[in-house]
């Protein structure tokens, strides 16, 4: 009798053990649909607030650690190199940017990238001529703790040379 104690003993310590684990928790809700149209929302938005030349609140859809790559100009790091780099462009009364988002993925574990074209027109500072460039974008995007969507990196390739604009 002793003997079969001590051999169901352990069996039942292995299930009370394994019978009072909690279940996992169940898996956050697939938000990326919603997500999808925010960021697209964002950019023209962004359109927008470029239009006007409001420099906060186009700095605002960067994170305080975002990477701005853009062409012919040094590489941005951070909200103040940021402004201070984009100072010049919207004090040019020529200045005008043009995104068209072409596409958004989303991925489930917070970050997300958005692809387009752009077309930026402003003047240039040697030849004083108006230019127009033309190219594509990607911006990475990261989701904030407060469930914002921010730009982490933001990187644009021009597909030719800037020409004299129309």
């Amino acid at each position: 009798m002793k003997t079969m104690a001590v051999r169901i003993a352990p069996l039942a310590l292995a299930m009370l053990l394994f019978g009072c684990a909690q279940a996992p928790p169940p898996a956050p809700p697939d938000t990326r649909a919603a997500d999808e149209k925010t960021i697209r929302d964002m950019e023209t938005a962004w359109v927008k607030e470029f239009a006007a030349k409001d420099i906060d609140k186009i700095v605002a859809h960067y994170a305080e650690d975002a990477t701005v790559i853009l062409s012919n100009a040094p590489t941005m790091a951070g909200k103040d190199a940021f402004r201070a780099g984009m100072k010049d462009f919207l004090a040019d009364p020529k200045f005008s940017l043009d995104l068209k988002t072409a596409k958004v993925d989303v991925s489930k574990d917070g970050l997300a990238y958005s692809q387009g074209t752009y077309s930026v027109t402003g003047t240039d500072a040697k030849t004083k001529k108006v230019m127009t460039e033309a190219g594509r974008y990607i911006e990475v995007y990261k989701k904030q703790a407060d469930g914002s969507w921010k730009v982490v990196e933001d990187i644009n390739s021009p597909e030719a040379p800037a020409v004299p604009a129309k």
